[in-house]
C-alpha cells in the first residue's frame, strides 16, 4: 500500500530505514539484508564520504588493520598489523558496500523523522517514506566545533578546523597554531612538524597511549585481556566515559607512540588551554606541566594494565625500562602575540557537535544527547548505532560497530515479527 499522501505525493512504506550509509549504517543492512528485510540505506553523499573529504592526507587508522572487522568481511588485505591509510579506508567501505548490495539509497537527504501512527514518517529529498523503524547510524560528529574567541583573531590570521586540513602545503607561508591534543589535534601537529613547519601546539587535557610495549602492540595487550570488551554499564567510570577524549597516539609509519615532550626538545612550542584572547594576544591557562603528566599517567596507568595481565597469566613477555621526561616546561608560557610569532595559520581541533535535528522523536535528554540502552531507545522501533561508547570502546569503530548491529537487528526482527498487521499508512 502507498495510499497515504504527503504533498501530494505517496508514502512508500517500509519496515525499517536506516539513516546514515558508513560502516555503522552498511552494518545494520548485512543482518537486514541477509534476513530479507524489507529497508532502505538513506545516504545523503555516499559510503565513505566522511573519511573521503574530511580526512588529511596522510591520514592513517590508529587501530591495527585486524581490527577492521565488519559483519562478515574482516579485513581482506595482508598486513593485518598496519594500519590503513585514508583511500585504503575509503576503500574498504567502498568494497563492503559492493560485497552484498544494500538497498543504499546515496545522493538522498533525509530531512524528518517523525512518530506517524504506529510507524514513523520519513521526508526526504527524493520523497516521502513511511518506516515501522528506523535506525540513526549517522555517528555522533556531524558539526565542527569552533569556539566563539575564533572570531576575536587579527584580520588575514587564515583559520581552518582539522575537518578542513589537507596537507601542510595547503597553508600560507609562517608559523601555525594548532589548538587541541586530541587525537587530530596530535597527528595534524605531526604532519606539519614532519613537513618542517614550526608549529606552536596548544595542549589540552586529552590521555595518550603507548604504542608497542613488552613487544606487542598495545591494542593486541587490551584486546586479549578482554579490556575493550568492557560494557559502559560495567566500566568504572560509567556513563562519563562518554565524554572521555580519546587517547592520542599514531598508526603512521607502522605505528608510534606520540610524546609532546619529544616535540618540544625537537623545536614544537607548547602552551597551556587556549582561554582567551585580547588585542592579538592569545592568552593561555597555566596547566602545560599538569596537562602533560596526566597524559604520562595515562600512559603510565595502560602499561600497568598489561603488566597486571602479563603477570596473572604467567605469559613470557620481554620487559622495558621505565618513562623517562626528556623535557619539561622552564615556565608557563602565559600569552602569545600571533603575529610577532609569525603565525599565519591557526587550526581548530577542537571537535564536533552532534547534529539529530532531522530526528523529531522524544529520545533525548536535556542535553539533546541520545538517550538508549546500547542502541534501543525509549521509543519503540528508534534505534542508534556508531555512536562512540554505544555499548564499548569499539561501538563507534570497524572493531565492535558490528556486534552493536547485530544486537539491534535481533531487537528489529522481533519487533517486525510481532506486528500481525501492515504498516499502517493513516496518520
Amino acid at each position: 500500500m502507498t495510499d497515504y499522501i504527503a504533498g501530494g505525493r505517496p508514502r512508500t512504506p517500509l519496515e525499517v530505514a536506516v539513516i546514515g550509509g558508513g560502516q555503522a549504517g552498511l552494518s545494520i543492512s548485512w543482518f537486514l539484508t541477509r534476513a530479507g528485510i524489507d529497508h532502505r540505506v538513506f545516504e545523503r553523499h555516499a559510503p565513505g564520504h566522511e573519511w573521503r573529504t574530511n580526512r588529511w592526507d596522510s591520514f592513517c587508522l590508529v587501530t591495527p588493520n585486524w581490527q577492521c572487522r565488519l559483519p562478515g568481511f574482516p579485513y581482506p588485505g595482508n598486513d593485518p598489523h598496519g594500519f590503513m591509510l585514508r583511500d585504503e579506508i575509503v576503500a574498504y567501505i567502498e568494497t563492503y558496500a559492493a560485497s552484498f548490495d544494500p538497498p543504499l539509497r546515496t545522493g538522498v537527504t533525509v530531512e524528518r523523522v517523525r512518530p506517524a501512527g504506529d510507524g514513523f514518517d520519513i521526508d526526504t529529498s527524493e520523497g516521502p517514506y513511511r518506516a515501522a523503524q528506523v535506525v540513526a547510524a549517522t555517528g555522533g560528529y556531524h558539526r565542527p566545533r569552533i569556539p566563539r574567541l575564533a572570531h576575536a583573531l587579527p584580520e588575514g590570521i587564515e583559520q581552518l578546523h582539522s575537518s578542513e586540513y589537507r596537507a601542510p602545503e595547503q597553508l600560507p607561508e609562517g608559523e601555525v597554531l594548532v589548538v587541541g591534543t586530541g587525537q587530530s589535534g596530535c597527528q595534524i601537529a605531526e604532519d606539519l612538524h614532519l613537513a618542517g613547519r614550526r608549529v606552536h601546539l596548544s595542549v589540552g587535557s586529552a590521555p595518550r597511549s603507548p604504542r608497542f610495549y613488552r613487544g606487542r602492540d598495545v591494542t593486541d595487550w587490551l584486546t586479549d585481556s578482554g579490556y575493550y570488551a568492557i560494557s559502559i554499564d560495567r566500566h568504572p567510570q560509567g556513563e562519563a566515559v562518554r565524554e572521555k577524549t580519546n587517547h592520542y597516539l599514531s598508526g603512521r609509519g607502522g605505528g608510534r607512540e606520540i610524546d609532546l615532550r619529544v616535540f618540544a626538545t625537537q623545536g614544537m612550542q607548547l602552551y597551556g588551554r587556549l582561554q582567551d584572547v585580547e588585542g592579538g594576544a592569545l592568552r593561555f591557562r597555566p596547566d602545560l606541566a599538569a596537562n602533560l603528566d596526566r597524559a604520562d599517567a595515562s600512559a603510565e596507568a595502560i602499561k600497568r594494565t598489561i603488566d597486571d595481565y602479563i603477570a596473572a597469566n604467567g605469559i613470557d613477555a620481554p620487559t622495558e625500562p621505565p618513562y623517562r621526561r626528556v623535557w619539561e616546561p622552564d615556565a608557563e608560557p602565559a600569552s602569545l602575540d600571533l603575529r610577532a610569532a609569525g603565525i599565519t595559520t591557526v587550526i581548530w581541533c577542537t571537535g564536533f557537535d552532534a547534529d539529530f535535528g532531522w530526528l523529531q522523536a522524544p529520545v533525548f535528554d536535556g542535553r539533546g544527547e541520545p538517550v538508549h540502552k546500547r542502541g534501543v531507545t525509549p521509543v519503540p522501533g528508534v534505534y542508534f548505532l556508531g555512536l562512540p561508547w554505544l555499548h564499548t570502546w569499539g561501538s563507534g569503530r570497524f572493531s565492535d560497530v558490528g556486534d552493536d548491529a547485530e544486537h539491534l537487528f535481533a531487537h528489529i526482527q522481533a519487533r517486525a515479527r510481532t506486528r500481525q498487521t501492515p504498516l499502517s499508512m493513516s496518520a
